[in-house]
């Protein structure tokens, strides 16, 4: 992509200096009041120089509604387009809405005064980006209603009623000028308020069906804080154990000799958020730009796949099965006669899906890009005095790793003994393997080898 000249450049800034000064004075004063010689004066320019970029008043004006608005609907799309369930959506949804709001506090106000009934045709665009933003979150509720995680409540009534809720609170927020601090913890009230208000009730006397559970989460740390916020919001108490550091491998010898020497990838399969996070980091050490435009990217799973977006890395197949199976099954769409399949894994990667792959004809290329290690003692001694106290109702293992690394964490030579009190939960059918290898039972076990998948699978079983 062609990058816009210094004239280019200068001319956008000017255009957006022209935009925001013009909403400080929409926000402030009515529509009839703002002059154009004031919006020149507010922005420090010519009046003239106003009216080369917009030729009326009326086309500034909807011009700022339409880019803003054109952002927000965008933003909540790719916001909400990788989340796995309902409930995900339903916060990103909300989180997003309100922070953007928050930013653009200007357009916030003029968007609440104007009644999108004008006879303009920017007016007519406006009244139809409105409709795809409550149709967002129309779809996010009727979702979560066949996943029977929400009641049966009128859709257009409860969308009405959670924005009101948020535009709400955003107008409390800018009256009270709240800090950033205040506005993350007001957001998640709001989330709180409305999540509860939608949520299904499984007895009368209890609107959150895992209240009274308590949940270890064994992951890394900043994993197991994303996944423990889930339950959370169901009523569980959860007490997150970490079992796993993330560290680079050994040595980077191997994927270094990919990266610099391979001159065409055809495939990149990312089966985790760290193979990303790391690949990314390792890259940059090495001042080596990839070219990800000539390369099809996979990544195994909706947060792999958020996490790609993040870091600017194209996703291209997304597999319908969070497993090498499933990724067997998207790339058997390809021929791979001789195409080169770069797997950046963990050290103690498993070999299945390159041995798929080459039974195919493809060219595997595997290296390491982090390792799996304990983590430090004294980052986790609180964690093991608290669970000595407690007597949880299920322990959740995304891992062989985890349950492995949990064992020897705890000293627990005889795990059949030590968990026949617990349900245990295995995100997949390898991690349950490794567990009833050690003559453990699994009572819970997702089709859908995701912590949104153990969620759901979680709900159920202590439903019935």
């Amino acid at each position: 992509m062609n990058q816009p000249s210094k004239k280019e450049s200068n001319k956008l800034l000017k255009r957006k200096k022209i935009i925001e000064s013009a909403s400080q004075l929409f926000s402030r004063m009515s529509y009839h009041e703002v002059m154009m010689e004031d919006v020149a004066k507010q922005a420090s320019i010519a009046k003239g120089t106003v009216y080369n970029y917009f030729e009326t008043k009326e086309d500034l004006y909807f011009s700022i509604m339409k880019l803003r608005m054109e952002n927000l609907v965008h933003s909540l799309r790719n916001k909400i387009q990788y989340e796995m369930s309902s409930i995900d959506s339903l916060h990103s949804f909300i989180i997003h809405l309100y922070m953007f709001m928050m930013k653009y506090q200007n357009f916030f106000l003029m968007y609440q005064k104007e009644n999108l009934k004008a006879d303009h045709a920017l007016c007519e665009e406006l009244a139809r980006l409105e409709k795809e933003l409550k149709s967002l979150l129309l779809n996010i509720i009727k979702s979560g209603k066949s996943e029977k995680l929400f009641r049966d409540i009128e859709e257009t009534f409860a969308v009405d009623m959670i924005l009101g809720s948020i535009y709400g609170a955003i107008y409390r927020g800018i009256e009270n000028k709240y800090t950033e601090a205040k506005m993350v913890n007001d957001r998640e009230m709001i989330y709180d308020f409305v999540l509860h208000g939608l949520f299904t009730t499984f007895d009368k006397e209890n609107v959150l069906p895992l209240k009274g559970k308590t949940i270890v989460i064994t992951r890394t740390i900043e994993q197991s804080r994303e996944s423990a916020e889930a339950f959370i919001q169901l009523g569980a108490k959860v007490i997150i154990f970490p079992t796993l550091d993330i560290v680079p491998p050994s040595s980077w010898k191997e994927f270094d000799n990919v990266v610099i020497k391979e001159k065409k990838i055809d495939f990149i399969i990312f089966t985790s958020a760290h193979s990303v996070k790391m690949l990314i980091s390792r890259t940059n050490e090495l001042k080596k730009k990839f070219n990800f435009g000539k390369t099809k990217i996979v990544a195994v799973g909706n947060k792999t796949a958020s996490v790609c977006e993040r870091l600017g890395v194209p996703v291209n197949i997304i597999p319908k099965k969070f497993s090498g199976e499933g990724v067997i099954s998207e790339l058997s769409k390809f021929d791979l006669n001789n195409k080169i399949i770069f797997i950046p894994q963990s050290e103690i990667g498993r070999e299945e899906l390159p041995e798929e792959l080459e039974a195919r004809g493809a060219v595997l290329k595997v290296a390491p890009v982090y390792n799996v290690a304990l983590p430090d003692h004294e980052t986790i001694k609180d964690r093991i005095d608290e669970l000595k106290n407690t007597h949880p109702d299920l322990f959740i293992f995304t891992s062989p790793s985890t349950f492995k690394n949990y064992l020897q964490i705890l000293d627990v030579t005889n795990p059949s003994r030590y968990f026949r009190e617990y349900d245990i939960a295995a995100i997949g059918p390898t991690t349950r393997a490794a567990i009833e290898n050690r003559n453990v039972r699994v009572t819970i076990m997702p089709d859908e080898y995701t912590i949104n998948g153990l969620v759901k699978a979680t709900l159920e079983y202590y439903k019935k």
